[in-house]
């Protein structure tokens, strides 16, 4: 049994929801489960239409109601098996009449909550699920629309809700394998779920990759295939490194440090449902199917390099927090991190000087004002007295991350990677390795990122 999830980029428009059609019917030869994102760009057009209802900006929320419809209407004409187009258009216009009746409200309250953003946001799927199973349906296969609140409980974050996986097992299994035994296909939603009550809820921006490893797990699947844009996970981004070559197989534990640490491959709660079953994941692309994909298994052969991809993240900030008087005093890192975290902010890699007299950490650049406005807030006392001088932020940065098992078990892999770095004559401003020791991350001004990742690149794929 294979579950397989397309992505936004996949299901595009008529034309892309066909050739995904036709991969599902080529490889549907055992039991099959369809995991669908939402066309792409259509998530961010529902949530900036539900705030222009929010901000009561009439014309704006019109304008894009109209170009939803008309673009959902324009694929359901394409998809639609003979016979069934006025039946799918009908569909279509009721989740579109929905969602004005959604705006409306939002109008009348003047806000947009966080479950009314979960209801709003989870729109695109609802569409997209049917256009898929309708063309599915078009090539001759019985193929069944399923919203994932009927299979997937979570709890009430809405926004990133966490599956209730005893009770998600239970409906999947009762609701979807009837369905299976029939050699029917079923087309799930990606993205959403619901509490016990009912009430829509999101599992974060991407997580219809979560969808299908939630799936692949309560059905006890042979394998999950991710259908992205591009040609399985690559020793680095194509774009900044031309010689970049597709990874045949990676661990589940670099596949959780690549996502953390930049890779946009697979959303970061993936792997959890996957190795709790020991299910592999498949990366595979959808406009190359039968080019090269990447394997992610619990141990990849011995043979695999020692380092399996380099991968960036830009647009960040380094805070540092100082102070002669930090020393040997604790709760210093409690009272920082407490502070952050306070305002909803996501540390990205953290530092430490063995003096204990410095603190950095890495957050996203928008979030610098609020984070240093908290930290100045919580730190008041310690500035008054000056057992904390200074804090302060160095904007513009990145950080780079070499990721692989080898850094685990071979000595000089970190000398290597510094040793690439000096010979391109890039200053490295902060230094992280984790506990996993799956990666060595580092933070280096943006503007030499690029040929950071192609320096360390080069050092460790000299043949590209």
């Amino acid at each position: 049994m294979i579950v397989m999830k397309f992505g936004g980029t996949s299901v595009g428009d008529g034309e892309r929801i066909r050739r995904v059609a036709e991969i599902v019917a080529e490889r549907a030869t055992g039991e099959v489960l369809v995991v669908v994102s939402a066309m792409e760009g259509v998530t961010d057009a529902l949530i900036r239409a539900a705030r222009a209802a929010a901000g009561q900006q009439g014309d704006l929320l019109h304008r894009l109601i109209s170009q939803l419809s008309l673009r959902h209407e324009q694929a359901a004409r394409e998809v639609a098996p003979q016979g069934e187009t006025d039946l799918l258009l009908g569909k279509i216009r009721a989740l579109i009449q929905e969602f004005r009746h959604l705006c409306s409200a939002i109008q009348i309250l003047g806000e947009l909550t966080p479950r009314g953003l979960d209801a709003v946001a989870s729109l695109g799927e609802r569409l997209s699920v049917r256009l898929l199973a309708a063309s599915i349906r078009s090539l001759g296969l019985p193929a069944c629309p399923i919203e994932a609140t009927e299979l997937i409980v979570t709890d009430s974050s809405h926004g990133t809700a966490s599956p209730l996986m005893d009770l998600t097992r239970e409906r999947t299994r009762k609701t979807l394998l009837p369905l299976l035994e029939k050699g029917a296909i079923p087309v799930v939603t990606g993205f959403i779920g619901a509490t016990k009550e009912g009430a829509i809820t999101t599992l974060g921006r991407g997580g219809s990759d979560f969808t299908a490893a939630i799936l692949g797990s309560c059905l006890d699947a042979d394998e999950v295939w991710i259908w992205t844009d591009v040609d399985g996970v690559m020793t680095a981004d194509p774009r900044v490194v031309p010689e970049a070559h597709t990874l045949p197989e990676l661990s589940y534990a670099e596949a959780a440090e690549l996502s953390y640490f930049g890779g946009k491959v697979i959303h970061p709660k993936t792997i959890l449902p996957a190795v709790e079953k020991n299910i592999p994941i498949r990366i595979k692309n959808t406009f190359n199917p039968d080019g090269p994909s990447t394997l992610i298994v619990a141990r990849p052969r011995a043979e695999a390099p020692l380092i399996k991809t380099i991968t960036s993240i830009k647009g960040l900030s380094l805070i540092t927090v100082e102070g002669r008087g930090m020393l040997g005093v604790p709760g210093i890192a409690a009272k920082l991190f407490s502070a952050v975290a306070h305002q909803g902010i996501s540390v990205l890699m953290i530092s430490q000087s063995s003096s204990e007299q410095n603190i950095c950490f890495v957050i996203r650049e928008e979030e610098t004002k609020r984070a240093l406005h908290a930290l100045k807030e919580a730190f008041s006392p310690e500035l008054s007295s000056r057992n904390v001088d200074r804090i302060w932020a160095e904007r513009g940065v990145a950080i780079v991350a070499a990721v692989g098992q080898g850094i685990k078990t071979v000595p000089g892999i970190a000398g290597k990677l510094f040793g690439a770095l000096g010979k391109a004559g890039i200053n490295v401003i902060s230094i992280a390795q984790g506990s996993s020791e799956y990666n060595i991350s580092l933070v280096v001004r943006q503007e030499e990122v690029d040929r950071a990742v192609r320096a360390v690149h080069q050092e460790f794929f000299p043949g590209g």
